[in-house]
C-alpha cells in the first residue's frame, strides 16, 4: 500500500474533469500553476512546425504535469501523484483551440458542421521520477448547422473556452449525430484511460 493511495492532485481548473474524477470515486486536490492574473504562463500552448494532434495533446499533458509537480516541489506540499489532461480537436489534421471571440467560434462551428472531426485528449500522471501518460481519440460527427443555430449558440457564451468551440455535455450535444469513442474523453477526461494509469500508481478507481 502506497501512503498516496487514494489522492491526487488535479492540475487543472476544470470543472468537467473534476466532475469526472469524482464520477471514478478518486479524491483530489486542485493544484493550481498559475495562483493569479498577473502571473505569466507556465507552459507555452503553441503547436511545434510540423507537430502532429497527438504528438501536440501528448506534450501539452505531459507539460502540465511535469509543471505541476514542479510546483508542487517549489511550495512542499506533501507529495501525491499529479494528473494533467489536454484536449484538442481537429479536422482535417488542422487543430481547433479554443476560440478568443466570435469570429473564431463562428469559423469552428462551421467547419464542423455536417463533419466528421477528432477529439484527442492526452492524460499524464507524475510521482517522483515516474511518469505515465495515454492518449483517448473519438470521432465525432456534426449535423448540419444553420447560420441562426451557430449565432444562437454562440450567444449562450457556451463555446468560449472550449477547445473546438464546444461542449458535449452542454447545448451542443444536440449538433451530434455520431460519436465513434470516448464520451467522457470528448468531455475532458477519458475516464478509461485515466483509471488505468492510476491503476498503475497503486489507486484502484
Amino acid at each position: 500500500m502506497h501512503s498516496f493511495e487514494r489522492r491526487i492532485y488535479l492540475a487543472s481548473r476544470s470543472a468537467r474533469r473534476r466532475e469526472l474524477l469524482k464520477q471514478i470515486n478518486i479524491v483530489f486536490e486542485i493544484l493550481l500553476l498559475r495562483e493569479g492574473p498577473d502571473r505569466t504562463v507556465d507552459i507555452d500552448e503553441s503547436p511545434a512546425v510540423s507537430e502532429s494532434p497527438v504528438d501536440y495533446v501528448v506534450r501539452m499533458a505531459q507539460s502540465k504535469s511535469d509543471a505541476g509537480w514542479s510546483r508542487l516541489i517549489q511550495r512542499r506540499l506533501t507529495r501525491f501523484p499529479v494528473l494533467s489532461a489536454d484536449t484538442t480537436v481537429t479536422v482535417d489534421g488542422a487543430i481547433l483551440g479554443k476560440p478568443s471571440d466570435r469570429e473564431q467560434a463562428t469559423r469552428y462551428l462551421k467547419a464542423l458542421s455536417g463533419r466528421t472531426h477528432v477529439v484527442h485528449t492526452a492524460v499524464a500522471v507524475k510521482f517522483n521520477q515516474h511518469a505515465e501518460r495515454m492518449v483517448s481519440s473519438t470521432e465525432v460527427t456534426f449535423r448540419e448547422l444553420s447560420e441562426q443555430e451557430i449565432r444562437q449558440y454562440i450567444s449562450t457564451g457556451e463555446p468560449y473556452d472550449k477547445a473546438g468551440g464546444y461542449a458535449i455535455q452542454g447545448r451542443a450535444a444536440c449538433f451530434v449525430s455520431k460519436i465513434s469513442g470516448s464520451y467522457s474523453g470528448v468531455v475532458g477526461l477519458p475516464l478509461y484511460e485515466t483509471s488505468q494509469i492510476l491503476c498503475k500508481f497503486g489507486f484502484d478507481p
